[in-house]
Protein backbone atom coordinates (compact mmCIF):
# COMPACT_ATOMS: atom_id res chain seq x y z
CA UNK A 1 0.00 0.00 0.00
CA UNK A 2 1.45 3.39 -0.81
CA UNK A 3 1.18 6.17 1.00
CA UNK A 4 1.77 9.96 -0.04
CA UNK A 5 0.24 12.08 2.92
CA UNK A 6 0.92 16.11 2.09
CA UNK A 7 2.35 18.25 5.37
CA UNK A 8 2.13 15.89 8.26
CA UNK A 9 0.41 16.90 11.88
CA UNK A 10 3.18 14.59 13.80
CA UNK A 11 6.17 12.95 12.47
CA UNK A 12 7.95 10.71 14.89
CA UNK A 13 9.99 7.51 15.96
CA UNK A 14 9.85 5.14 18.64
CA UNK A 15 9.67 1.60 19.50
CA UNK A 16 7.48 -0.85 21.28
CA UNK A 17 8.51 -3.91 23.57
CA UNK A 18 11.24 -4.24 26.42
CA UNK A 19 15.27 -3.43 25.70
CA UNK A 20 16.95 -6.17 23.38
CA UNK A 21 13.88 -6.95 21.99
CA UNK A 22 12.61 -3.69 20.93
CA UNK A 23 10.85 -2.71 17.27
CA UNK A 24 11.51 0.02 15.97
CA UNK A 25 8.75 2.32 14.08
CA UNK A 26 8.45 5.54 12.46
CA UNK A 27 5.07 6.85 12.12
CA UNK A 28 3.13 9.83 10.56
CA UNK A 29 -0.07 11.03 11.33
CA UNK A 30 -2.24 13.11 9.35
CA UNK A 31 -5.75 13.96 9.74
CA UNK A 32 -6.84 10.69 10.82
CA UNK A 33 -4.64 8.73 9.31
CA UNK A 34 -2.22 7.42 11.33
CA UNK A 35 0.88 5.22 9.42
CA UNK A 36 3.17 3.10 11.06
CA UNK A 37 6.61 1.61 8.99
CA UNK A 38 8.74 -0.73 10.44
CA UNK A 39 11.98 -0.26 10.61
CA UNK A 40 15.66 -0.79 12.03
CA UNK A 41 17.18 0.68 14.80
CA UNK A 42 20.37 1.56 12.39
CA UNK A 43 17.71 3.21 9.92
CA UNK A 44 16.91 5.59 12.36
CA UNK A 45 20.36 7.12 13.52
CA UNK A 46 20.74 7.14 9.77
CA UNK A 47 18.27 9.10 8.53
CA UNK A 48 18.16 11.39 11.84
CA UNK A 49 21.49 12.11 10.63
CA UNK A 50 20.71 12.48 7.26
CA UNK A 51 18.30 15.11 7.83
CA UNK A 52 20.44 16.84 10.64
CA UNK A 53 23.32 17.16 7.54
CA UNK A 54 20.23 18.24 5.38
CA UNK A 55 19.32 21.27 7.90
CA UNK A 56 22.74 22.32 8.29
CA UNK A 57 22.97 23.12 4.32
CA UNK A 58 19.39 25.25 4.28
CA UNK A 59 19.73 28.94 4.42
CA UNK A 60 18.63 30.07 8.15
CA UNK A 61 14.93 31.80 7.42
CA UNK A 62 12.75 32.81 10.44
CA UNK A 63 11.76 31.06 13.99
CA UNK A 64 10.41 27.57 12.92
CA UNK A 65 7.77 26.03 15.02
CA UNK A 66 9.05 23.53 17.04
CA UNK A 67 8.02 20.77 19.54
CA UNK A 68 8.72 17.68 20.86
CA UNK A 69 7.85 14.78 18.44
CA UNK A 70 5.55 12.96 20.22
CA UNK A 71 5.38 9.50 21.27
CA UNK A 72 3.86 6.76 19.03
CA UNK A 73 -0.37 6.57 18.60
CA UNK A 74 -1.23 2.91 19.77
CA UNK A 75 -1.54 0.40 18.93
CA UNK A 76 1.21 0.44 16.82
CA UNK A 77 0.88 -2.21 13.74
CA UNK A 78 3.17 -2.01 10.63
CA UNK A 79 1.47 -1.11 7.53
CA UNK A 80 5.22 -2.86 6.03
CA UNK A 81 8.83 -2.75 6.41
CA UNK A 82 11.08 -0.42 5.46
CA UNK A 83 13.86 -1.10 3.04
CA UNK A 84 15.42 1.98 1.42
CA UNK A 85 15.11 5.77 3.00
CA UNK A 86 15.83 8.79 1.66
CA UNK A 87 15.33 13.20 2.18
CA UNK A 88 15.27 15.52 0.51
CA UNK A 89 14.24 19.66 0.86
CA UNK A 90 11.60 20.99 -1.23
CA UNK A 91 12.54 24.69 -1.24
CA UNK A 92 9.39 26.02 -3.06
CA UNK A 93 7.33 24.64 0.31
CA UNK A 94 10.39 25.01 2.68
CA UNK A 95 9.66 21.44 3.91
CA UNK A 96 11.64 18.27 3.75
CA UNK A 97 10.30 15.44 1.84
CA UNK A 98 10.85 11.65 3.54
CA UNK A 99 10.76 8.82 0.96
CA UNK A 100 10.39 5.45 1.91
CA UNK A 101 10.01 2.28 0.35
CA UNK A 102 9.01 -1.34 1.33
CA UNK A 103 11.85 -3.92 1.63
CA UNK A 104 10.29 -6.62 -0.68
CA UNK A 105 11.61 -10.35 -0.04
CA UNK A 106 8.78 -12.10 -2.50
CA UNK A 107 10.84 -12.53 -5.93
CA UNK A 108 6.81 -12.95 -7.27
CA UNK A 109 6.11 -8.92 -6.04
CA UNK A 110 7.38 -6.54 -8.49
CA UNK A 111 6.54 -3.15 -6.84
CA UNK A 112 7.41 -2.35 -3.69
CA UNK A 113 4.91 0.29 -1.60
CA UNK A 114 6.46 3.67 -1.39
CA UNK A 115 5.25 5.92 1.32
CA UNK A 116 6.56 10.36 1.48
CA UNK A 117 5.59 12.41 3.65
CA UNK A 118 6.10 16.43 3.76
CA UNK A 119 7.18 17.75 6.76
CA UNK A 120 8.19 21.22 8.14
CA UNK A 121 11.77 22.13 9.66
CA UNK A 122 10.72 22.16 13.13
CA UNK A 123 8.90 18.66 12.68
CA UNK A 124 12.50 17.90 11.58
CA UNK A 125 14.35 19.55 14.20
CA UNK A 126 12.21 17.05 16.35
CA UNK A 127 11.97 14.14 14.71
CA UNK A 128 15.96 14.19 15.00
CA UNK A 129 16.17 14.79 19.16
CA UNK A 130 13.47 12.31 19.67
CA UNK A 131 15.21 9.72 17.36
CA UNK A 132 18.80 10.04 19.70
CA UNK A 133 16.11 9.66 22.58
CA UNK A 134 14.90 6.66 21.26
CA UNK A 135 18.17 4.84 20.34
CA UNK A 136 19.81 5.95 23.05
CA UNK A 137 16.78 4.24 25.29
CA UNK A 138 18.32 1.18 24.62
CA UNK A 139 20.88 -1.45 26.25
CA UNK A 140 24.67 0.28 26.56
CA UNK A 141 27.34 -0.56 24.01
CA UNK A 142 30.06 -2.59 24.84
CA UNK A 143 33.21 -0.48 25.52
CA UNK A 144 35.06 -2.81 23.85
CA UNK A 145 32.93 -4.39 20.45
CA UNK A 146 30.35 -1.74 20.84
CA UNK A 147 27.75 -3.86 20.52
CA UNK A 148 24.84 -3.56 23.29
CA UNK A 149 25.44 -5.62 26.23
CA UNK A 150 22.97 -8.19 27.86
CA UNK A 151 20.05 -6.39 28.84
CA UNK A 152 20.95 -9.44 32.10
CA UNK A 153 21.79 -7.98 35.65
CA UNK A 154 25.76 -9.03 34.18
CA UNK A 155 25.35 -6.59 31.46
CA UNK A 156 27.97 -9.41 30.06
CA UNK A 157 29.13 -9.15 26.83
CA UNK A 158 30.37 -12.15 24.83
CA UNK A 159 33.95 -10.63 23.45
CA UNK A 160 34.81 -10.74 26.75
CA UNK A 161 35.43 -14.78 27.06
Amino acid sequence: MDFDIGHVDSFTTGTVGPKGQRTFFLQATSGGTTVSLKLEKQQVMAMAEHLANLLEDLPEIGAHEWTSAPALVEPVEADWVIGAMGAMYDSTADNVVVMAEEIVEDPDVEDAATATFRIGRGQTLAFIERAHEVVEAGRPPCNWCSRPLNHGEDGFCPCWN
